[in-house]
């Protein structure tokens, strides 16, 4: 499908093998194991030298057809998926890093992935580099002084910087480094790093692949010679995506080209509005022409994502009353979805991290992770105006 446009890709790509008595659609095979009759048939399977499935943990054809879907999108050489984003990053990293080994990445990312970095690889005598986002210098000195593993998310969240994945794969190939980028954000519609020089790309499938809020989910594109080793360490370990999620992630990427685009255009329309508001402080979006990021999200973007983030003055206290009073946005720890979703960083993204080590990372506890969905945008920008304009005067007058 090497001249097929994405959104043709997300409809058609990976199905055709996995469709059984004339379905048009992918079913669910919920079977463990997969019997064979022929005993060397079934070895020839077992050891990989023919094509087939032998056990659920390993191999299933309702995953295989969401991974073939993933890797086409993101033109990739293999892919293996996992049971959560978590699973798919903590897999990779696992299956990368050693003792000894030192690992190189921005201070920007998702909490989780954080966490492995501040908490559980130093436990494994793994050395990490956590680097401002954004200095692209700064990390290309740290590059230089030699690392196993350049790890980047970008956009990241919750403040969607932009880190120029092209400059960096450059670096982390020149130093011998495996150059990770969790894509999350972008999706492979709006950002192709494996095509800017990165060795892997994961995603947390149950954010925008998904789409619908309803399957976990994740996976890891690359080389098929990375990725046999990353499939060999999930397959021990066990983080392996259950059928009916990857059914329901699989019927949700069909509409991924025609989801995305419409999430770009609301959060560029969102952002902009939020700009005019006094009581916002500030607004987070790589498609603002003020944003730090925003030329280089120019060079290496499709567009610019559904995914903004904005801080409100009055902290806390402003979150706390401003969020109830959306009536079309779930205020939970999720996002991608076609519903818009709100929350306060201190109970989604980093809910993990102290109030000082998000303030460490830039992230104010007034502020406020907006996904945009896909619901007509002057709704959207009409339910902030009324919530913003049902805040207390009291509220206005001690932090405007």
């Amino acid at each position: 499908m090497k001249d097929i446009k994405q959104g043709t890709r997300a409809i058609w790509a990976g199905e055709k093998d996995s469709l059984a008595f004339g379905a048009t659609q992918v079913p669910v095979v919920h079977s463990v194991s997969f019997g064979y009759d022929d005993m060397d048939e079934w070895y020839e399977v077992a050891i990989g030298n023919k094509k087939g499935h032998i056990y659920g943990r390993n191999t299933n054809p309702t995953v295989q057809a969401f991974e073939e879907k993933i890797r086409i999108l993101e033109d990739a050489e293999a892919v293996t998926s996992f049971s959560t984003g978590m699973a798919a990053i903590s897999n990779t990293l696992g299956t990368l890093l050693h003792p000894g080994d030192r690992v190189v990445s921005i201070k920007d990312t998702y909490g989780g992935t954080n966490k492995i970095f501040t908490e559980f690889l130093p436990k494994q005598h793994v050395e990490v580099e956590l680097c401002e986002t954004g200095n692209h210098e700064a990390i290309e000195k740290e590059i230089a002084k030699g690392c196993k593993v350049l790890y980047l998310e970008t956009p990241t969240n919750p403040t969607v910087k932009i880190t120029d994945i092209e400059r960096m794969a450059k670096a982390g190939r020149k130093a011998g480094a495996i150059v990770v980028v969790d894509n999350t954000f972008a999706t492979p519609i709006n950002q192709q790093p494996l095509a800017l020089g990165a060795d892997l790309v994961i995603h947390s499938a149950t954010k925008f692949l998904g789409g619908h809020a309803d399957a976990l989910g994740g996976c890891v594109c690359g080389s098929k010679e990375l990725v046999e080793q990353i499939y060999h360490y999930r397959e021990i370990n066990g983080a392996t995506l259950d059928p009916m999620a990857a059914y329901l992630l699989l019927r949700g990427m069909k509409t991924l080209k025609l989801r995305i685009d419409k999430q770009n255009e609301n959060a560029m329309a969102v952002a902009k509005y939020l700009q005019s508001v006094d009581i916002v402080d500030d607004v987070f979006y790589p498609g603002l022409e003020g944003h730090a990021g925003h030329e280089i999200a120019k060079k290496q973007m499709a567009d610019f994502g559904g995914m903004l983030s904005f801080a409100v003055k009055g902290g806390v206290e402003t979150v706390r009353q401003l969020l109830p009073k959306l009536q079309y946005a779930n205020r939970a720890a999720n996002l991608g979805s076609v519903e818009t979703v709100v929350g306060p960083s201190r109970t989604t993204s980093h809910v993990e991290c102290t109030p000082e080590e998000r303030a460490a990372m830039g992230i104010p506890e007034g502020l406020i992770r907006y996904s945009a969905g896909i619901e007509d945008v002057e709704d959207l920008i009409g339910d902030l105006e009324q919530a913003f304009q049902s805040l207390p005067k009291s509220l206005y007058e001690s932090v405007v």
